[in-house]
């Protein structure tokens, strides 16, 4: 089994949905070295096959990166693609929704980064969630999320104003023609060395729910980052409701 196009085709689906998707990978890394350094220790948090380990390792070879997910596919198949490069990555099977996900991620860390991800969780579920990764990290350490976190119900004229952007945007680049998320999922599940991986997935009965709205809007996550103790909170880095978000502990 050739893991390593699997990971790339991944990436390719996952560029339709997110054509910045490069852009924002870098800014999330330029945002670890500089709060932490060249040797920092990486809480990545919903990895799925290692997309942004990949470039954290790439841009950070002597980082220190735990990557976690509780999708068994998609560890399988990061670690499978990913190996072990200088000390990392090492691999988490963590559900967010259960509080003592933060049992296997001992220690402190400097930084815990995220991407298309967090928005799965219920939003009743962030606050507690945010309140166990300033937990873990160290102060002075970072939180960043690059995620779709739209503008809130106050701000109809703004989220709007991003839906024509992003359509415009999307028209005159058009991402390169890819296979999509569902058909990525049904090629993949023919991979025999995958079947014991997918017959724990569906005894997990572990499908993506539908997207949380609550959990998609900035206010919910910047609100629920500032009642878990982050100092500060705002966006970096933003394309329309694109967003980099960055929580200083």
């Amino acid at each position: 089994m050739d893991w390593q196009a699997w990971l790339q085709r991944w990436d390719g689906q996952q560029r339709t949905y997110v054509p910045e998707r490069e852009e924002r990978f870098g800014v999330i890394v330029d945002v670890v070295r500089e709060v932490a350094g060249d040797r920092p220790r990486v809480l990545d948090l919903g990895c799925g096959p290692g997309s942004l380990t990949a470039r954290l390792l790439d841009r950070l070879p002597d980082a220190e990166v735990l990557a976690a997910d509780a999708d068994p596919v998609l560890l399988t198949l990061g670690r499978h693609t990913l190996g072990r490069r200088g000390s990392g990555p090492g691999w988490l099977d963590a559900d967010f929704r259960d509080p003592a996900w933060v049992d296997g991620a001992p220690g402190r860390w400097d930084a815990a980064v995220s991407t298309t991800a967090l928005h799965w969780l219920p939003a009743e579920r962030l606050p507690g969630f945010y309140a166990e990764v300033a937990g873990l990290l160290r102060p002075g350490g970072v939180f960043v999320d690059g995620d779709h976190l739209g503008f809130g119900p106050a701000e109809p004229g703004l989220t709007e104003l991003a839906e024509r952007l992003r359509a415009g945007w999307d028209e005159r680049t058009p991402a390169p023609p890819a296979e999509d998320w569902d058909g990525w999922w049904r090629a993949l599940e023919q991979e025999p060395e995958l079947a014991a991986a997918f017959a724990e997935r569906q005894r997990r009965r572990h499908e993506h729910p539908p997207t949380a709205v609550e959990s998609s809007r900035l206010d919910s996550h910047r609100d629920a980052l500032h009642a878990a103790g982050f100092a500060e909170v705002g966006t970096v880095w933003q394309r329309g409701a694109d967003r980099v978000l960055v929580a200083l502990r």
